[in-house]
């Protein structure tokens, strides 16, 4: 099977393009520095499709170059046995630059690094646990995560092999490296490529974004033992730095509602399709547009808990196909909560709270 790298970028375009003409001197600068550099990871992925065994093998392959380039100490896990391996860009533009922390080290006086490590740790144990999924591609994929991308870069991404972490610029936003939100957000698109490989476009892509929201979530309550009634709801709060804390970046509970300031704009998510975003930004609106489906699992979660929910999501995930539009969605969802009901695996009542999410959100 062929699937097709997309770089997912963390912060939507919108936002670094606010902060390029509304921020300091300073933050101008840097954010078009961001735009710049997520333009030049797109161009680079762009129509390269990739084969699931050469993942792993130019995974190997890099792993063996760094230890035989003298990574102190550090043995890269084997291909395929779900091992993290956290590389330091040391602030330039390179990924995989030095092998710093792999599977089974010990801890590094790098608090990013040992974070980034945890965190890929816990959405690895979430996936078993809860899905019974191996790692990412589902057989034993390694976690590859780069930190100190750049300087004062003001993003992450996942790029169809790997997650790339920015150190933010201290005032708006703090390390990506350092959100357990970020990881399980981005690492969720490594899993949507490898079972459904939505595009990254319209409403495909707005659903690509919204699994990610929906896993991103999951992992995060999962982590702290929170019932979907304690969550916040929240994607993206964890970054904010002092300048803007307080806000983020979208809301399940409320889409359109995360921010509202002279920097960052107005929160543009819709959260009913009488509201749906019908332009050409945003990838045709997948960071924005992704609020209605969010809107539709939040109202599910909190009806029958957030793991069950999510159980019935990812069975529906790996039955969407690239060009899944809304509608195809909501038939897929309603379709795998019948069958997760009849298994047992959902409770009864579990397919009309998932229809009623969808209409209540006009789908």
């Amino acid at each position: 099977m062929v699937f097709h790298k997309c770089v997912c970028s963390y912060v939507p375009p919108y936002v670094i393009g606010s902060l390029a003409r509304r921020g300091s001197v300073t933050e101008r600068g840097q954010a078009r520095i961001t735009a710049q550099q997520g333009k030049l990871s797109r161009e680079v992925r762009r129509d390269k499709p990739v084969k699931m065994h050469e993942i792993l093998a130019s995974a190997g392959a890099a792993s063996a170059g760094a230890a035989r380039a003298g990574a102190a100490s550090v043995t890269a896990a084997a291909a395929g046995s779900a091992g993290r391996e956290v590389w330091d860009s040391a602030h330039t533009w390179d990924q995989r630059k030095t092998l710093v922390r792999a599977e089974g080290a010990a801890a590094t006086p790098d608090p990013d690094v040992n974070l980034v490590y945890d965190s890929a740790g816990v959405v690895r144990k979430f996936y078993k646990e809860q899905l019974d999924r191996n790692s990412i591609d589902n057989l034993g994929m390694n976690l590859v995560l780069n930190v100190h991308f750049g300087t004062n870069y003001m993003n992450a991404f996942w790029d169809g092999d790997e997650m790339t972490f920015g150190d933010g610029d201290g005032a708006i936003f703090t390390s990506f490296a350092r959100s357990l939100d970020v990881i399980a957000h981005e690492l969720a698109h490594g899993v949507t490529q490898f079972t459904a490989n939505l595009d990254y476009n319209s409403q495909s892509g707005a659903l690509n974004e919204h699994f990610s929201d929906v896993f991103g979530t999951a992992v995060t309550q999962f982590a702290e033992n929170q019932e979907a009634g304690d969550a916040d709801w929240l994607i993206g709060n964890e970054i904010m730095g002092p300048t803007l804390f307080g806000e983020s970046l979208r809301s399940m509970m409320a889409p359109g509602t995360a921010y509202d300031n002279t920097l960052m704009g107005k929160d543009p998510q819709p959260a009913h399709m009488s509201n749906y975003y019908a332009g050409p930004a945003d990838n045709q609106g997948v960071h924005i547009n992704s609020g209605i489906p969010n809107r539709a699992f939040y109202l599910v979660a909190t009806d029958i808990g957030t793991p069950r929910a999510a159980a019935v999501w990812y069975h529906a995930l790996q039955n969407l196909w690239a060009t899944a539009n809304f509608a195809d969605a909501v038939d897929v969802i309603v379709a795998s909560a019948r069958v997760l009901t009849q298994s047992g695996k959902a409770p009864l009542g579990t397919t009309q709270s998932v229809r009623s999410a969808f209409r209540d959100v006009g789908l």
